[in-house]
């Protein structure tokens, strides 16, 4: 008898994307097509097709046999996931290259799949609609830099305005420039000038996209001991920004902090990625720098669902997920999510419309660490959840998350992780201890079990005076565990409550 792992989603089949670039072969296994994708599978091949192509017009000959070996392992893995079906994207160099149809005539008989060569429109299409399938909402200009061509974008929520593909990827700055960054910043300069949708982005954020530049991002990450490694949505201001990159542009690469994290093949790019970005700031004037960890793979898989996957609220999908596969009852947690609504409602706490997605989230977290040890719940609950490959919420948003998580296991005063408490705003903070004080109540009620949450409501008792009532059927569940928690509740929220039984019963705890 063959096992069924139950730590995937039984509704869903495997598939596949190869992502032929300029500089890298990707392979990357889905577990299924979903609003928020999550990877079975990631490899990828520093190939350097796109090397030389500017004196020679021709795709590297050593990387396309490379390449060729490295597609029938890609068919292979793909297959042995059981990928449903496996798609093939080629980018810049495979376009542009003379030798480019008879690279992709060889690669398909040897993927056995049609291979899909995007234009330089289509690549930047998806690589928007990447970035808008990551944010909640996305407003500002989106840059893809790719290691023979950069797109840039217009983005405002799901509207993508105008578009324009340069030459300016990493490997062809480098051929066009032979190998001198002064001239790479002229080059650079010369072609965003012909990027007129640059002047319409000042004042709002500039959204990167790539390897180069997630790189980039992570060196500032160490450069500035930055707490949480989560590359999606990390935001670098644009003063910082400016210093950085202008001692990266200097090909002082080897100096900086946390370099040898970066593999010695993308080293030599850094620094003409770093130019780019400089005179992309300098046309624009961005508010900051947004990293976008989704790009032309996702934007191609986010096209492919119907137009309501596509509205779908990223982050509540993968956190709906998330309690499926870790919660004692996804129903439990459901119900988590409208009580502690109608309790905000009670307490009189107004939410705005990302506190309001962020509580939701929250919830439905709220009982994955169930099965760690009870001393490290907590800390269980907090590193998955601080760690966890979410899109549609930001670093602040992602603190309060995994406190929320820390504070309901641990208690609401705790002092643990500070490095993710320094990440919370204070209203954030004080959020997250006022729903973790919620839940701490309710889950002495329910054994963490449905059924029991939508029949306890809040009274108002006069002179600022909350009863949370349980139903007569109920008072067997009433008792000083539940009081003592409400209590803590009282001190968090500084509010006058009673835990009470309907017709009988009540203990006020301030």
């Amino acid at each position: 008898m063959i096992s069924t792992s139950q730590g995937r989603l039984q509704d869903r089949r495997p598939l596949s994307i190869i992502d032929i670039g300029s500089n890298s072969i990707r392979l990357v296994i889905y577990e299924g097509l979903a609003r928020s994708p999550t990877l079975l599978f990631n490899e990828k091949m520093l190939a350097g097709l796109g090397r030389g192509i500017v004196s020679t017009g021709k795709l590297d000959p050593g990387a396309v046999t490379r390449s060729m070996e490295e597609f029938r392992r890609f068919r292979a893995l793909s297959e042995q996931a059981g990928a449903s079906h496996m798609y093939v994207l080629a980018t810049a160099a495979a376009r542009e290259a003379i030798n480019g149809p008879d690279f992709i005539h060889r690669a398909e008989d040897v993927l056995r799949t049609e291979i899909e060569v995007l234009s330089g429109r289509q690549e930047a299409h998806y690589s928007a609609l990447g970035v808008i399938s990551g944010f909640h909402p996305a407003n500002g200009i989106a840059g893809d830099l790719g290691g023979g061509s950069l797109e840039l974008i217009d983005i405002n929520g799901e509207a993508i305005g105008d578009g324009i593909t340069l030459p300016l990827g990493g490997l062809r700055l480098q051929d066009m420039a032979k190998n001198s960054l002064a001239q790479a910043a002229r080059i650079a300069r010369q072609e965003l000038a012909r990027a007129k949708l640059l002047k319409g982005g000042q004042g709002r954020p500039f959204y990167t996209v790539g390897g180069t530049w997630r790189n980039l991002a992570r060196l500032h990450m160490e450069m500035t001991n930055y707490p949480l490694g989560v590359m999606h949505h990390y935001e670098i201001s644009a003063d910082s920004a400016a210093s950085f990159l202008k001692q990266v542009a200097k090909a002082e690469i080897e100096k900086i902090k946390g370099i040898e994290g970066v593999s010695k093949n993308r080293r030599s790019l850094l620094p003409y990625g770093a130019i780019v970005l400089q005179e992309i700031m300098a046309a624009m004037q961005p508010s900051k720098i947004i990293v976008s960890a989704l790009g032309v793979r996702e934007g191609f898989l986010y096209s492919l669902l119907d137009a309501a996957e596509q509205k779908a609220d990223p982050l509540i999908s993968a956190t709906e997920e998330l309690a499926q596969l870790r919660s004692r009852s996804v129903t439990h947690a459901r119900e988590l999510v409208e009580w502690t609504g109608k309790a905000f409602a009670a307490f009189g706490i107004d939410e705005t419309e990302d506190e309001a997605r962020y509580r939701q989230a929250a919830c439905l977290l709220a009982d994955i660490g169930w099965r760690a040890h009870p001393e490290y719940r907590g800390k269980q609950s907090l590193n998955i959840i601080a760690h966890a490959s979410f899109i549609g919420v930001d670093h602040p948003g992602r603190a309060f998350l995994a406190l929320v998580g820390l504070f309901r296991h641990e208690g609401v005063f705790t002092e643990a992780a500070p490095e993710i408490r320094s990440l919370a705003t204070p209203r954030y903070l004080e959020r997250a201890r006022a729903l973790a004080a919620m839940m701490r109540v309710v889950y002495l009620l329910t054994a963490a079990m449905p059924g029991v949450m939508p029949r306890l409501k809040w009274e108002n008792r006069g002179n600022g005076m909350l009863a949370l009532v349980l139903p007569a059927s109920l008072s067997d569940l009433y008792g000083e565990r539940p009081a003592g928690r409400l209590a803590q509740l009282a001190k968090v929220t500084n509010r006058r409550l009673v835990l009470a039984v309907e017709g009988g019963p009540s203990v006020s705890v301030k």
